[in-house]
């Protein structure tokens, strides 16, 4: 079994040998927000943040890092460094941008990495970071999706721990606590279903980009919220379950759940099913990574679940959600089918968002690139992250081709 972390010995990340280093990759989506939050309400001196990214949020990227006295904060799109640069004159905060600047921050050696930049534009400066740092706290699935075996290689060669931040996945390295892998029957990951889990099919037809992001759960980036309308996220869940906790593909499984208040159901070959419960925040799976093997309050709002009526579970229906039916395919398939499903999905989701295709379009999109994809004999083991980049680029082109006959 692939262990992330052994709670069995000590850990590589001693939070009492205060401040812990930390960088934070994605610094102004809900993940990395959320990662903020538990660190403005630890103890004084308990972390000292060292490097903060983000995408184009100039604006949040300079006040994070103004207010937690940040050394170096690095914007991704280069056409917004002079921004960047402005609005942190006179603060000794170092501005950096671009794919250099990720690599800059990348380079200062922490405690911690939060991996939270979303889609296959992680992959590598999380890779990166993550091997200057004692652990990995892992938000971003697509690292394990495009790339799993070598990703994990890497860590290991690096000597990194490795901690997921996923809720779902947070709750089964809880309940597994590094049990062998022959001792569990099944995991079975949580949905929430998203905004069209109780439409009639026939409406779908109507959902608009708007319906799609008003998620009835969760407080998400636009691209994980539409992930999760499709159930994409959730097939792109296995995938990274598959490889986090060396778990076949048939003992992996995945059903809807409303409350979202379960994140996983763990059963073991004598019969036990244990579950995991929290309220769906963030920053009780990222307080987790952070802190573990430790447990420390963290701020979030207490459930009384004496009020529990029911508890809801229903399976996830094939017509209703395709792209999660594609994603476990692909899982099954294997080899570079996750890194071609992961790049077409990435292109149909930014084709939505910017009212080029409509939402049903995705899972089409996707179901053809993967189709095209095979037959150009694309499918094969990747050898290199690189050769798993470049199958990720060529589904992007496959399904721009795709969608533009739609």
């Amino acid at each position: 079994m692939q262990r992330i972390t052994d709670p069995a010995r000590p850990p590589a990340v001693v939070v009492d040998r205060a401040p812990m280093r930390v960088s934070i990759f994605g610094a102004t989506g809900s993940v990395g927000t959320s990662t903020l939050d538990v660190i403005e309400a630890a103890p004084p001196g308990t972390f000292e943040v060292v490097a903060l990214t983000a995408n184009r949020n100039v604006e949040a990227l300079a006040d994070a890092a103004r207010r937690h006295g940040a050394e170096i904060a690095v914007i991704a799109d280069d056409a917004r460094y002079p921004e960047l640069a402005e609005a942190l004159a006179g603060t000794g905060i170092q501005a950096a941008a671009g794919p250099a600047g990720l690599m800059e921050a990348a380079d200062r050696e922490v405690c911690c990495v939060m991996g939270a930049i979303v889609g296959a534009a992680g992959l590598e400066p999380t890779l990166a970071a993550a091997r200057r740092a004692d652990r990995l706290a892992l938000a971003n699935k697509e690292c394990l999706v495009i790339a799993g075996e070598l990703f994990l290689a890497a860590m290991r060669s690096a000597g990194t721990e490795m901690i997921p931040v996923d809720s779902e996945h947070a709750a089964v390295f809880q309940v597994i606590e590094g049990r062998a892998p022959e001792t569990i029957s099944r995991v079975v990951l949580t949905a929430s279903g998203g905004p069209f889990r109780d439409w009639p099919l026939e409406r779908m037809r109507e959902a608009t980009r708007e319906d799609a992001l008003n998620h009835p759960c969760w407080e998400m980036g636009s691209k994980i919220t539409i992930d999760s309308a499709t159930m994409m996220n959730k097939g792109l869940e296995l995938i990274e379950a598959h490889h986090l906790f060396a778990i076949d593909d048939d003992r992996l499984d995945a059903l809807i759940h409303t409350q979202s208040l379960v994140h996983c159901l763990v059963e073991f070959c004598d019969g036990s099913l244990v579950a995991q419960f929290a309220r769906p925040d963030m920053r009780v799976p990222i307080a987790q990574s952070l802190y573990w093997p430790d447990r420390r309050d963290t701020p979030r709002d207490r459930f009384d679940y004496a009020r529990l009526a029911e508890l809801d579970f229903r399976p996830v229906e094939p017509e209703r959600f395709p792209a999660f039916m594609l994603a476990r395919d692909a899982l099954r398939r294997g080899g570079l089918a996750p890194a071609v499903l992961n790049g077409a999905n990435e292109a149909a989701v930014e084709a939505v968002l910017a009212g080029r295709i409509h939402f049903l379009d995705i899972a089409r999109t996707v179901a053809d690139t993967l189709e095209r994809a095979e037959r150009d004999g694309l499918f094969g083991k990747p050898m290199t992250l690189e050769s798993a980049l470049a199958a990720d680029r060529t589904a992007r082109d496959l399904a721009r081709d795709v969608m533009s006959s739609i």
